[in-house]
């Protein structure tokens, strides 16, 4: 609760932050927007306040939770709710794993198909207005053409390098996102831990050499759950792919910032240029 709290009022300094900038700018367009995404983010701010009060007083859980108000599940914008979870993984994720997370780590539901324009409308809103938002959604970057990878989000924020994708990134991700699931995980209660987390950090656990125990203990995702040795097994696979892995994407994040305009370096380059920039050394 005091986390989400605690995002959603460096939220409002962001937006205030910007408004401030489009206000220098004088574009007043601009300034409507964030001045609603500001109202909304106020309103959620509001919502989970109260509930966190009315979890402060005599209420039973029971009660609490069905007295809990549902309007932080709706009025937090899809970007802000992906921002949340890509800044938990770290990592640049799919629509599906960033529902996924979503369900077992935060409040409300956030459907893939939310995610379907999301990108086009935040490269859009850059274009028309570079700079005004704290933060853009944006695809990861191949190593090998500067382009869109298809269905990967990252935040405009990261280093370069870490938007960006080579040949083994892929596991190096999935190992880096377990261990930040975990430690999310760790920074809840075990006894309370939601289903959706148990069942995300078994699936991660069935698919990481050694990260389950040899002896199944049950648990409420029917599989076993270490944390401790989910982290080692994770840490041990990552030591063999990341040294190549960053070696491939800082030497294509040198070519992309000697080739691509700002806009690029954000979005992609064009799959017209692609060749070209492939080419070019």
């Amino acid at each position: 609760m005091h986390e989400h709290l605690d995002a959603l009022e460096e939220r409002m300094q962001q937006l205030q932050q910007a408004m401030r900038r489009a206000q220098l700018a004088r574009d007043n367009d601009q300034i409507k927007q964030l001045r609603d995404d500001l109202r909304r983010t106020q309103r959620a701010w509001d919502a989970l306040f109260a509930q966190a009060e009315d979890g402060d007083g005599n209420d039973t859980p029971d009660q609490a939770a069905s007295s809990a108000p549902t309007e932080p599940q709706t009025l937090l914008p899809a970007r802000e709710q992906v921002h949340q979870v890509l800044t938990l993984l770290a990592v640049p994720a799919a629509p599906k794993l960033i529902s996924t997370v979503h369900e077992a780590f935060f409040t409300g539901g956030l459907a893939p198909s939310r995610l379907t324009s999301l990108r086009r409308d935040e490269e859009r809103s850059y274009r028309g207005a570079p700079g005004a938002r704290p933060y853009y959604l944006c695809p990861a970057l191949t190593s090998d053409l500067l382009s869109p990878a298809r269905g990967l989000l990252t935040v405009s924020t990261w280093p370069l390098e870490q938007r960006i994708v080579g040949p083994l990134s892929a596991r190096v991700h999935f190992l880096t996102s377990a261990l930040n699931i975990a430690d999310a995980a760790e920074r809840l209660d075990a006894d309370t831990l939601p289903l959706p987390a148990r069942q995300l950090l078994a699936r991660y656990a069935q698919n990481i050499p050694g990260a389950q125990p040899p002896i199944p203990q049950s648990n409420p995702a029917g599989t076993p759950l270490d944390l401790g040795l989910l982290r080692r097994a994770a840490e041990d696979e990552l030591t063999l792919h990341t040294e190549s892995d960053t070696i491939s994407r800082t030497q294509a994040a040198a070519r992309a910032r000697s080739q691509l305009d700002d806009a690029a370096l954000m979005f992609g380059g064009s799959f017209q240029s692609a060749r070209r920039l492939r080419s070019v050394p």
